[in-house]
């Protein structure tokens, strides 16, 4: 699977203005159409090595997936696409290698990491995630959050005890339910989204989202949103300016064109007859 030219694809991080060390970890590689993101957490340093064997791990698996497998054909037991079952089995795996470091490493005890990613192909947005750091997609100006975070504030909400907006001005946003490391296996959250052409995805840590309001980072990708990596910086300087309480990072991914799946005539034709 090649998407060149179809994905415009930028990152930023940035360790704020009051942590010491940058803990969070970033990743893409438009060629294949994977963005992937992840927000570590844990002492003595620990949370950069969590989020950077996340990262790592996901990038390698599915590099080689895409290279050898077929990503045309549906995943016939979950009713998922091979896109989508390749990433969320990469996360499963990053956790395992994570759980085991921080069981057998004394100085990566108690480490983990969030992690959000999108694997593209067949214009549809493959979106897994695992924790609070978050993917948003603006379409026709309006920016929309396509996950829910893995929060007791989350969960809160659901229950009925916030609203979102209150849940908004909430202090305590940052109790994760769900993260890579903490058990032997988790659940991985999984959606698929139709894309359009002129769309833009954004994945983030806390670190943005905590300092900015979604109307903020609404305003700033529609005003600067020629410039991709322009959006990027502004929406690093903007969290910065409003405290940088946290390592902030951003990965923005806009859909230039298209990109279905190719079959060629034989395929066609067998495919009728199937």
């Amino acid at each position: 699977m090649h998407l060149k030219g179809k994905l415009q694809c930028v990152g930023h991080t940035d360790t704020g203005r009051v942590r010491e060390h940058n803990e969070d970890m970033i990743a893409f590689d438009g060629d294949i159409g994977l963005v992937v993101l992840a927000d570590g957490m844990g002492g003595y340093n620990a949370g950069e090595v969590a989020s950077g064997i996340a990262v790592k791990t996901i990038v390698n698996l599915v590099r080689e997936a895409v290279a050898r497998e077929d990503l045309r054909k549906p995943d016939e037991t979950s009713g998922l696409s091979r896109a989508s079952i390749i990433l969320r089995d990469a996360i499963l795996r990053a956790n395992k290698i994570i759980y085991q470091t921080a069981r057998t490493q004394p100085h990566c005890e108690g480490m983990g990491t969030t992690v959000v990613g999108i694997l593209y192909f067949n214009n549809t947005a493959c979106v897994a995630h695992v924790g609070d750091s978050r993917a948003y997609r603006l379409r026709n100006g309006k920016l929309e959050q396509i996950m829910l975070d893995h929060s007791l504030l989350q969960e809160l909400v659901d229950r009925g005890y916030y609203t979102p907006e209150e849940a908004a001005r909430a202090a305590n946003k940052n109790y994760v339910t769900r993260a890579l490391g903490v058990e032997t296996t988790v659940e991985v959250d999984i959606k698929e989204h139709p894309v359009q052409k002129g769309d833009v995805y954004m994945l983030c840590s806390d670190g943005l989202t905590d300092m900015l309001d979604d109307d903020d980072v609404e305003v700033t990708i529609n005003t600067f949103g020629t410039n991709l990596d322009t959006v990027g910086r502004m929406l690093v300087e903007q969290a910065n300016a409003a405290g940088g309480r946290d390592n902030i990072s951003v990965v923005l991914t806009q859909v230039l064109e298209t990109f279905p799946a190719r079959f060629s005539i034989l395929e066609r034709v067998l495919k009728w007859f199937s």
